[in-house]
Parts: C-alpha cells; structure tokens; sequence
C-alpha cells in the first residue's frame, strides 16, 4: 500500500477523535475486549471496521499532549489490517517511529501526528506480533524533539481482530 493511500486513511483516523466523517455514519461499539475496543460504520458503500487502545502508559518530557492511539483498520470491501498510531503531537520531518512486540521491531513513516508500517507486509507482520504479544512499545520524536515512549497492553488484542474480522470480511 503507498503512502498516499495510508494517507487517505488519515481521514478514518479522525474519525477516532472518535468523530465519524461528516458523510459516515456514527461507528457503532462491536465490543470492548479488555483493553480494546472494537467499532463499526458504514461510510459510503464501504462497511469500515477498526479497533482501538490507548497506551497504559505514556513517557517523555513534554508539557502537553492530546489523545494518543493504536488502531488497525480494516474496510469491506478494501484494504484489511492497516496499522496506524495516532501520536498526540506532530512529528518532526521524515521523523521514524519504532514499535517493539516481544524482540520483534518495526519501523513506521510519519505525517503529521499518525504513523503507518510500510505497506501491507509490515501491516501482517506487526498484527501477528501483535496477536502473540502481551504489551508493544512505541517510540518516537516529536516535531520539537522531544522524545517519547508509549507502552501498550495487548490483552484483549487478538479478540477484537475477531470481531472486526467478523463485522468487516474481505
């Protein structure tokens, strides 16, 4: 997937502010499961499916920072599993964001305060460490530098990619 289409799905990502678009309908809940929680919403002719947590813990020294999440994102028909992070800041030019599951890295590109993986093989790859892990660390840098961690839990993860999965087949 290019990085004009991840970008297109910028939009989607507003819509978790968690605000659907003004031409989609107001996502449904599917179900919370633990410390994710799954939605669902029509948008056009497209059913769009995504699954959200915030971080249990946030790190950096920053005095200010708005709302920061994990998603994965998939829409029936179209792209399945695209991961994003939504930073709570923006990012700093050509700025890396680099995600830990178990030993397992990742490296995601950046607009403004959302990174995706690299396309549709690093999107698998992160979900199936994501399936198997028990919490994920993120870190990145902010367009001022300031350096930040934010840690995950992943309990509840594989159950809300069900529940999308079910909600929003390919």
């Amino acid at each position: 997937m290019t990085s004009a289409i991840r970008a297109i799905g910028l939009a989607l990502l507003l819509a978790i502010g968690l605000a659907p678009a003004a031409s989609a309908q107001e996502p449904q809940v599917i179900g919370t499961f633990r410390d994710w929680k799954a939605y669902v919403y029509q948008s056009g002719s497209q059913k769009v499916c995504y699954m959200a947590s915030a971080p249990k813990k946030a790190e950096g020294n920053y005095s200010a920072r708005g709302k920061i999440w994990m998603l994965v994102t998939r829409r029936s028909p179209g792209p399945k599993d695209v991961v994003s992070i939504i930073s709570g800041y923006n990012f700093g030019p050509d700025a890396r964001v680099r995600v830990a599951v178990g030993d397992r890295e990742f490296v995601l590109f950046t607009q403004g305060d959302t990174a995706w993986t690299m396309g549709e093989a690093d999107d698998a790859a992160l979900v199936a460490a994501m399936k198997v892990g028990v919490d994920m660390v993120v870190r990145g840098k902010s367009e001022r530098g300031t350096d930040t961690k934010d840690t995950y839990s992943l309990l509840g993860f594989t159950a809300a990619y069900d529940a999308i999965g079910q909600a929003c087949p390919n």
